[in-house]
């Protein structure tokens, strides 16, 4: 991005309800000012165009390559594995946003159950439906330049990163957990001093502590932070009142396709129960 001309961004939809789109869109002020160092060359949440879908069909064909490109959803049918690849291909810099594009959002419960089930229960004439019997992250399928977690991101982080990648810097993104944000507002420690579970230990810091501001315990929104200790966590989760399937559910939301929560079956004696049942 060094030479003179101005650098392009792209908007891409995978499986997702658009909130983190819709979060770029709330930038209100700020977008304008970006608007003035870069040229947005493809956002469909954006534009009043019609025939929207064709105009997706010529901008993947064409040459490319934009100067960065962010992506929200998850991949969930064989076409968009299939786009992704070309989205890869025309992007110098790739980022994914929210939790269906970095950990399969919540529709990779999918990947725990019978998808067709899950068919044929919500759809009238399921033969019709073509999809994947799983819902991952972008990362499983194209090298990813920065993942920015939650559901939505933070409006402020999202500036951050497209600032960075313009700049020709590392993003500047907070790699310490939710507990970290609650010293800084001030915020008591809701688990030590009402024994709520709270899954901010364990959680990426982004969006400000809310609900432990107001005596809630964090949901995970923000997927799993970088130093980890789960089986720490479930175990304190386990004090606090949960049983292994509570445990097994308040993981499996947002981010229920998240690597880091692999070993969940085995920590909450999930596996165990599954063997029993089958026999």
């Amino acid at each position: 991005m060094n030479d003179d001309r101005i650098p392009t961004l792209a908007v891409w939809k995978f499986a997702s309800c658009d909130g983190c789109q819709l979060t770029l869109l709330d930038c209100e002020d700020e977008l304008l000012g970006l608007a003035e160092r870069v040229r947005i060359s493809h956002f469909l949440e954006m534009s009043g165009a019609e025939g929207s879908g064709e105009g997706e069909a010529a901008t993947l064909a064409g040459v490319g390559p934009y100067d960065l490109s962010l992506v929200e959803g998850s991949v969930t049918t064989a076409e968009d594995a299939q786009r992704i690849r070309r989205i890869r291909q025309i992007s110098r810099r790739l980022v994914t946003i929210g939790a269906c594009a970095t950990a399969g959002g919540v529709q990779a419960l999918r990947n725990f159950a019978d998808v067709a089930q899950f068919r044929a229960a919500v759809y009238a004439h399921p033969e019709y439906i073509a999809t994947l019997a799983t819902s991952t992250p972008i990362s499983a399928h194209v090298p990813v330049d920065f993942e920015l977690r939650g559901c939505p991101i933070d409006r402020r982080q999202l500036l951050e990163v497209i600032t960075a990648y313009l700049a020709e810097r590392k993003p500047n993104i907070s790699a310490h957990s939710v507990c970290f944000e609650c010293k800084v507002r001030g915020t008591t420690c809701i688990t030590v001093a009402h024994g709520t579970p709270c899954l901010g230990p364990v959680t990426h810091a982004g969006c400000g502590a809310i609900c432990p501001a107001y005596d809630r315990g964090c949901y995970g929104c923000f997927g799993p932070s970088n130093s980890l200790n789960l089986e720490s966590m479930v175990r304190q989760l386990k004090h606090d009142g949960m049983n292994d399937q509570d445990v097994m559910r308040v993981f499996r939301t947002f981010n229920a396709a998240s690597p880091e929560y692999a070993a969940l079956p085995t920590l909450t004696g999930q596996d165990a129960a599954a063997e029993e049942e089958a026999r």
